[in-house]
């Protein structure tokens, strides 16, 4: 009975735990409507992505910490959506969080839209490719104070680096 109670007792703490508090990022219109949206089958995706590729983008997924490609860059330059190629993020934005992805303190804007994640027992910010729709990573509050506080965790497979 005990387990029972303390099962129970942390679903709800995990429930009703933030890790993203910032309402007004969830809210956000950022979407250029003048752009048009990029809307492909899963077919169409699976012939022009890798695998690792789709699982991330099209399938929500998170590469292991420490392993994307981008996540000690710190070359010039700007990193676009690996699916459909919208610059998303620039160099001058990107910092060592030490959280194994890349992590920027801002995004290009209007270039990635933010929705609202109850997966996983949490409740988080969705970054997401605001022509593609592909999945990029989360946002939290906990990114550099001098700048924007905001950490943008991003998942190297979702990205491709156009260095300057």
């Amino acid at each position: 009975m005990l387990k029972i109670q303390i099962t129970i007792l942390l679903s709800l703490f995990l429930i009703s735990c933030k890790s993203q508090t910032n309402s007004e990022i969830i809210n956000q219109t950022s979407h250029n409507s003048m752009e048009p949206k990029i809307i492909k089958t899963d077919a169409e995706w699976k012939t022009e992505l890798t695998p690792e590729q789709f699982q991330i983008l099209r399938e929500k997924g998170t590469e292991y910490p420490g392993t994307g490609a981008y996540y000690l860059n710190f070359d010039k330059g700007t990193y676009v959506c690996a699916a459909c190629g919208t610059p998303l993020f620039k160099s001058d934005n990107k910092f060592e969080s030490s959280c194994g992805w890349p992590s920027f303190d801002d995004a290009i804007p209007g270039k990635v839209e933010y929705k609202k994640d109850t997966s996983h027992g949490m409740i988080r910010t969705e970054i997401l490719c605001a022509t593609c729709g592909g999945h990029l990573g989360h946002i939290f509050d906990d990114g550099p104070q001098e700048t924007t506080g905001k950490r943008y965790c991003v998942n190297s497979l979702s990205l491709d680096f156009e260095k300057e």
